[in-house]
């Protein structure tokens, strides 16, 4: 299994688990909200490097 398959599990796993725990527009808020946070926090040249890799593999 490929490292980003295993990223991609755990983060079902993990929604999964908050929306057991907490009430759906909370665990919906930390589902959304942790990746935006998280691109948002890159810099300008990492936004672009994320940019191009993704429309590269959607070239294929």
């Amino acid at each position: 299994m490929s490292n980003r398959a295993k990223v991609a599990v755990g983060g079902v796993a993990v929604g999964v688990i908050l929306l057991w725990l907490l009430p759906f527009w909370a665990a919906l808020l930390v589902i959304v909200g942790v990746p935006v946070v998280a691109y948002v926090a890159l810099d300008p040249s990492q936004r672009k490097r994320l940019g191009r890799v993704t429309r590269k593999q959607l070239d294929r």
